[in-house]
């Protein structure tokens, strides 16, 4: 297959309602899924070289998009400040706007208390508050999907009990 046919041209013509509803899955927001839609048309038409005639080109295309949408999502996390060893980096940083000075003592009282649990928790628990999948947590600090959710679950626990007053 090649350009100057213009099945590909047909073809991306008949995916395109498809790929917009599955951009708008992924996205949720019809802003971005339209930019979601147009980088994977630009990428698909740049890559067609690799193309390859004995696959199926729907497939290609959805592939395209969800790898798109997966590495534009890992990167605008990684744009955002991200905990250290010292979570209060973390959470100074990404401190809600309407608190002011009266609210600054429950708020550091909820950061002393994170700083406080233990690695093995605090880490997944601050890694899902900023916006990490459960499967992204595990793959990335090597966990069952399991361990990652129970620790998440144990984590929020000990922070409301210790937080009841």
């Amino acid at each position: 297959m090649n350009m100057r046919d213009g099945k590909i041209d047909e073809q991306m013509v008949e995916l395109a309602p498809s790929l917009k509803r599955y951009a708008y899955s992924l996205a949720s927001d019809a802003d971005d899924a339209e930019d979601l839609f147009q980088e994977t048309c630009c990428r698909a038409l740049s890559n067609l070289d690799k193309f390859d005639l004995s696959t199926n080109f729907k497939a290609w295309l959805f592939t395209i998009m969800k790898n798109t949408f997966i590495n534009d999502y890992r990167k605008r996390v990684r744009r955002k400040v991200l905990f250290g060893e010292q979570v209060q980096e973390y959470v100074m940083n990404n401190k809600p706007a309407e608190y002011g000075p009266e609210s600054d003592f429950g708020y550091g009282e909820i950061v002393r208390q994170i700083n406080s649990l233990e690695p093995e928790f605090r880490i997944p628990f601050q890694m899902h508050e900023d916006g990490y999948k459960y499967q992204e947590i595990a793959e990335e600090l090597g966990l069952k999907l399991g361990t990652v959710k129970s620790r998440i679950h144990f984590s929020r626990q000990k922070l409301m009990d210790r937080l009841q007053d």
